[in-house]
This record gives C-alpha cells, sequence and structure tokens, in this order.
C-alpha cells in the first residue's frame, strides 16, 4: 500500500442494461482520462470479435469460473443471460491502494452486490434512450438472434426496477453527452464537490424523468 496520509483511490462502478452503451462509454472515460484504471471482468460469455481476452475480459470457462468462486476471489459474481460475470478483488484493490482510481464495468446484479458488500464506490447507472430504442440498438448489433434480444430486453424491465443501487444515472441519448456527464460525476466526486452533479444527475430524479418520458411498451 502506498505511504502513510497517501490518497487511496476511488471506485467508480458503471451499470446499464445489455445494448446501452456502456463498454463504448467506458473506453472513451478511459481514453480521456489517464487517472482511471479499467477493472478486468472475468466472464464465461464468448468473447466477440473485437473483444481481447484480458483487455475486454478474462474469458473462462464455467469449471474455471467456479474454482475462483470456491477460493472467494470474487467482490462480486452473477450469472447474467445464462453467462457467469464476475470482479476479482485483485483486480480492485491493488489499483485502490496505489492511489489509482478503477473503473468497474458490471452487470446491475453485480453492482447490486457490491452495493451489498458495503464495499465503498460510486454507483453510476446508464439508461437508454427508451426501451424501444434499446430493441433498435440491440438488433443493430448484429450479434444475438431474436431470442436473445427478447432475453435482453426482459432483463432491462428488471434491471430498470433495481435503480435504486446507484447514486446517479445518466441517460445515453448522444454518446459524447454521456460520456461529458459521467466524467462531471466523477471530477466532482474526486473533488468531493458534489452538489452541481447531485442535483443534475442523482438517481432518483433522472430515473423519475425517464419513467415519465421515454419508457413505453
Amino acid at each position: 500500500m502506498s505511504g502513510s496520509g497517501a490518497r487511496r483511490g476511488k471506485a467508480f462502478v458503471i451499470s446499464a442494461p445489455s445494448g446501452t452503451g456502456k463498454t463504448t462509454i467506458c473506453h472513451k472515460l478511459l481514453a480521456q482520462d489517464p487517472q482511471l484504471r479499467f477493472s478486468v471482468s472475468h466472464t464465461t460469455r464468448p468473447p466477440r470479435p473485437t473483444e481481447t481476452s484480458g483487455i475486454d475480459y478474462h474469458f473462462v470457462d464455467e469449471a474455471e469460473f467456479e474454482r475462483l468462486i470456491a477460493s472467494g476471489s470474487f467482490l462480486e459474481h452473477a450469472r447474467y443471460t445464462g453467462n457467469l460475470y464476475g470482479t476479482s478483488y485483485a483486480a480492485v484493490e491493488s489499483s485502490l491502494d496505489d492511489g489509482i482510481d478503477v473503473l468497474l464495468e458490471i452487470e446491475v446484479q453485480g453492482a447490486k452486490l457490491v452495493r451489498d458488500a458495503r464495499f465503498e464506490a460510486v454507483f453510476i447507472f446508464l439508461l437508454p434512450p427508451s426501451l424501444d430504442e434499446l430493441d433498435v440498438r440491440l438488433r443493430g448489433r448484429g450479434t444475438d438472434d431474436d431470442a436473445v434480444i427478447r432475453k435482453r430486453l426482459a432483463e432491462a424491465r428488471s434491471e430498470l426496477s433495481m435503480a435504486e443501487v446507484f447514486d446517479y444515472a445518466v441517460v445515453n441519448d448522444d454518446l459524447d453527452t454521456a460520456v461529458e456527464q459521467v466524467q462531471q460525476i466523477i471530477r466532482a466526486e474526486r473533488s468531493d464537490e458534489t452538489d452541481e452533479v447531485k442535483a443534475r444527475y442523482g438517481r432518483e430524479g433522472v430515473v423519475a424523468e425517464w419513467r415519465k418520458g421515454a419508457e413505453k411498451g
């Protein structure tokens, strides 16, 4: 650990329904903010063509994932749309102890487990413009068949009911705007001057407004 009195890093948890754009937003945040380090999660999901093991995820089989669970390696783990996802303690604590801020891109179920574990973090929830738009985005990715897309939309509805887990919420209507809004939250939390961002992006108000104007079907 860093010397006595040294700043401990902050953990920023970003979660969203699948297709909302959290991976793209996280990549942009990391590219623009040298003070952030990405926590690489484990998953049993097969890699997509653009993904690299050890950079996007640690891709492992179920047997290895279960071994890691049994050894107590995970801060959180959850099954999502048939695959396991988990965040290891090692991926987070070493960076925080070195005074480096850590970005955790995890599923909503996993974020709830992190919150329940009383792990100190800032929790940011990303919302699609609407569920109809989420459907369009999922189909536009071309990576999932219709049955999987329907399952992901059902999961999204369930995840929206878990929004109270989060401190902040940002609607990803325009990508660059959403990235800037998350950056505002991160900067404010680092400086402990959060009154303005809590007023603008506090989860309760953003989600209530989203439900009034954006949720369809």
